[in-house]
């Protein structure tokens, strides 16, 4: 067990912060001792890094509380996700070094740059999702997807948006059925096709997907603008889905 002082020298999180986080919620002590104390084991320790990560890229508290509390929130899927984004923003990193070095030579007189190359690794902002995608799934799969989604119109592509967008608007209206009820796996199937319009999802794949939509802040606000509940009642439904 660790004391508020201990905690706070171990990682560095004032004392005035661990004690709000007590009061939002966020990191209860796992016992107070008769003396008024605060006390916190290893799991409590494990949740905060939880915590820490959150913070470090730049996830507002109150989103990180609205993810932590919920009762489906998984720490080895948090893991994950966070491995993915900090590994994509490594990548990132490490060409806008390149670039940088590659620039100060070139005004130097000691290399020549092409202008398009004065660009390389900032182009990356307008796709901020890629990178990730590619350190996760692979890039030829990645550039496989991009290739298929480029193959639909843009007529084609507005209608699998605006399809994407009915199966989760209808999944949070059927969720009060049940994860495991024929309207809400009917549904589940219907966006496992809609997803092979432009990813080719096995089912094993699919409840890593859905985690991905409950655990990584992004993509859990547009979830959260339907129905807070949706994301996770998602992992539920497609869990059931992939076991099927």
């Amino acid at each position: 067990m660790y004391t508020v002082k201990q905690l706070s020298r171990m990682t560095g999180v004032t004392t005035r912060t661990l004690r709000y986080y007590d009061e939002i919620g966020l990191l209860k002590p796992t016992r107070i001792g008769d003396n008024g104390y605060r006390y916190y084991d290893d799991k409590a320790a494990l949740r905060l890094q939880q915590v820490l990560f959150y913070r470090a890229m730049d996830v507002p508290l109150a989103a990180i509380c609205s993810i932590m509390s919920d009762p489906g929130f998984d720490v080895l899927a948090a893991l994950q996700s966070h491995k993915a984004e900090l590994n994509a923003r490594q990548s990132h990193l490490e060409q806008l070094i390149s670039t940088v070095d590659q620039t100060i030579l070139h005004l130097k007189g000691q290399q020549t740059m092409k202008t398009a190359q004065l660009f390389d690794g900032l182009r990356e902002q307008h796709n901020p999702h890629q990178a990730e995608a590619e350190a996760r799934y692979g890039k030829e799969a990645v550039q496989a997807s991009a290739q298929r989604w480029q193959s639909h119109s843009k007529a084609q592509q507005e209608e699998l948006i605006a399809e994407g967008n009915a199966i989760f608007s209808e999944l949070a209206a059927v969720m009060h059925q049940g994860a495991g009820s024929p309207p809400v796996q009917t549904l589940v199937a219907r966006w496992h096709q809609h997803l092979r319009h432009f990813w080719p999802a096995e089912k094993e794949h699919l409840p890593n997907l859905a985690a991905t939509y409950r655990d990584d802040v992004r993509f859990r606000s547009n979830f959260d603008k339907i129905d807070p509940d949706l994301a996770p009642f998602m992992v539920e439904a497609v869990c059931l889905y992939a076991a099927s």
